[in-house]
C-alpha cells in the first residue's frame, strides 16, 4: 500500500510539472494575452485588492475573499469564474487555459479548439479540446494531509478528471468524484449532484498527448504516465490598473 500511495504521488507530480512546463513553453512564444476582471465583495491580485474593468495578466493567483467571487474574461478563449473562499492560479495564451486551484472552486468555460486543464492536489481535470465545454471544478478547503477530494460537475461538453492511472469521464449534466473529504476536521463543503458520473477505463494516451501537445507539447509524454498534484508557482505577473 505504501508503495502503491509513492508511485502515485511521484506519477501526479510529474503530470503537473509537465502541464505547467508544456503551458511555460507556449507561453514564451505566444503573444501577451490579457484578461480582464470583474469583482463581486473582496478580490485579491497577488496580495492586492483590485477592482472591476482591472486587467489581469497570465500567471497571477486570485483570491476571493467570504461572499465574494470573481470572473475572469480571456475575451475568445474563454472564461474563469472563482467562487467564495477559492484561491488559483491561472495561466492563459491565446490557445490555452491553465488553472491551478489551491482551494475552494472555480467555473471555467473554454471554446472549442482551445487546450483547457484545473489541475488540484490529487488530480487534473482536462476538457475536450473538440468542443466548448462548461464545468466546476471544487476542492473544499483542499488541505494537503486530509482534505484531498476533488469533485467535478459537467454543464457543457465533455471533461476527463484524471488520478495516477484511473480517467473518469465526465459528460454534460453528470459529476463524479476522486478522494475522501470524510476526515476529520474537513469543511463539508463538498456536495455532489445526484446525477451519475461516466466513468470510463481511460481517456485514451493518444488523445490525452493531442491535447496537450496543443498547449506546447515538447514535454507532453511526461503527462501520459499519471495523474497531477498540486505544487506551489511563483507568479510574477502583475496587475494593470483599471481600464477607463
Amino acid at each position: 500500500m505504501l508503495n502503491k500511495n509513492i508511485f502515485r504521488k511521484f506519477t501526479t507530480l510529474l503530470t503537473a510539472i509537465a502541464v505547467w512546463s508544456a503551458f511555460s513553453m507556449v507561453a514564451i512564444a505566444a503573444p501577451d494575452v490579457m484578461g480582464e476582471i470583474t469583482v463581486n465583495g473582496e478580490i485579491m491580485v497577488n496580495g492586492q485588492s483590485v477592482v472591476s474593468n482591472s486587467t489581469l495578466a497570465s500567471g497571477s493567483t486570485i483570491t476571493a475573499g467570504p461572499n465574494s467571487s470573481a470572473t475572469i474574461n480571456m475575451g475568445k478563449i474563454g472564461r474563469i469564474e472563482i467562487l467564495s473562499d477559492s484561491s488559483v492560479t491561472l495561466k492563459f495564451t491565446d490557445n490555452s487555459i491553465v488553472a491551478m486551484l489551491n482551494t475552494g472552486k472555480v467555473r471555467v468555460s473554454n471554446t472549442a479548439g482551445i487546450s483547457t486543464a484545473v489541475t488540484t492536489r490529487n488530480s487534473t481535470v482536462i476538457a475536450d479540446t473538440g468542443q466548448a465545454n462548461t464545468f466546476g471544478v471544487d476542492v473544499g478547503c483542499a488541505d494537503e494531509d486530509r482534505c484531498t477530494q476533488t469533485y467535478v460537475e459537467t454543464t457543457i461538453g465533455l471533461v476527463t478528471l484524471r488520478s495516477g492511472s484511473t480517467d473518469k469521464q465526465v459528460a454534460a449534466g453528470t459529476d463524479t468524484t476522486f478522494g475522501n473529504p470524510s476526515q476529520t476536521g474537513c469543511k463539508p463543503c463538498l456536495r455532489p449532484g445526484t446525477a451519475a458520473p461516466v466513468n470510463t477505463a481511460g481517456f485514451g494516451a493518444g488523445a490525452l498527448a493531442a491535447l496537450l501537445l496543443a498547449a506546447g507539447g515538447a514535454v507532453a509524454s511526461a503527462v501520459v504516465l499519471g495523474g497531477n498534484t498540486q505544487t506551489e508557482v511563483g507568479g510574477g505577473a502583475i496587475v494593470v490598473s483599471p481600464s477607463r
